[in-house]
């Protein structure tokens, strides 16, 4: 059993284009970051995050243009294709939640040109916390992902409050009721882990917490789902790797809805 120490080994990136990355779930990943350099902004402080809590990780830097966003992005697929480097996928990640820039929309249109010129085998993927997706603009520019990578890791709202915190609106039935709206274009990504956090278990792999995951995804529809588990260290002490066999567990009865499955323990 692995336990994670409370660290600031976190990662933040200072450009809006890093990489490239091997994903253990995507291939070679070159990563486009839309917050700003040195810091974190996102409507999630999720207490296992890799970039650290939000409050540790504030930054006055501005968030970047669209213009710095494309140049950077068209600069660094020039540098690969003379290195004869050609990258899997073009994810949107890095210092936060991608979609909370205000030109997401406009980003998304034009990244998708630029890999149409230099990478047209490339996909496109996200990975979001799906917390702005009532917003009928920021779906609509989802569905231009090939990978289109959305978190729920529970419909517990006290779970959700507890781990994932939300920094704003956040209603698990709403959430739901938009995820329907994708009919199928989405992949939901699921953090399973257990231990605990000021005293409270945020073990999410019990009946409790996986049969009404299962009914949501049933209403969902997904194109698959991804289980994964810690990896990396996280900013607080005590969250531990969810079992290897109780994923697989759980992974088998996502099938036996009809939907796939990847899980990376």
């Amino acid at each position: 059993m692995r336990t994670f120490a409370q660290v600031m080994s976190t990662i933040i990136y200072d450009s809006p284009v890093f990489g490239p990355i091997h994903s253990r779930r995507l291939g070679i990943s070159l990563g486009i970051n839309l917050l700003p350099k040195g810091g974190k902004v996102c409507s999630f402080d999720c207490i296992y995050c890799e970039c650290g809590l939000n409050r540790e990780r504030r930054t006055k830097n501005p968030l970047p243009t669209a213009d710095e966003v494309v140049d950077g992005l068209e600069s660094k697929l020039q540098e690969l294709k003379a290195e004869g480097i050609v990258p899997d996928v073009l994810t949107f990640a890095g210092n936060g939640e991608p979609t909370l820039h205000p030109n997401f929309p406009e980003i998304v249109d034009r990244v998708r040109q630029v890999r149409d010129i230099y990478c047209p085998s490339a996909k496109m993927s996200i990975l979001s916390n799906a917390t702005q997706i009532r917003r009928p603009e920021i779906r609509e520019a989802l569905l231009h992902f090939d990978n289109n990578i959305l978190k729920l890791d529970t419909v517990s709202p006290i779970y959700i409050n507890n781990v994932d915190r939300p920094q704003g609106h956040y209603d698990v039935e709403e959430q739901i009721a938009c995820l329907e709206l994708f009919r199928g274009h989405c992949i939901i990504q699921t953090m399973l882990m257990r231990g605990e956090y000021e005293g409270c278990s945020v073990d999410n792999t019990g009946e409790e917490y996986i049969v009404p995951y299962l009914k949501a995804l049933a209403r969902i529809k997904p194109r698959s789902v991804m289980l994964y588990t810690l990896d990396r260290e996280t900013p607080v002490a005590g969250l531990e790797k969810a079992d290897p066999e109780v994923m697989q567990s759980i992974a088998a009865r996502i099938r036996q809805l009809g939907i796939e499955v990847s899980v990376s323990c």
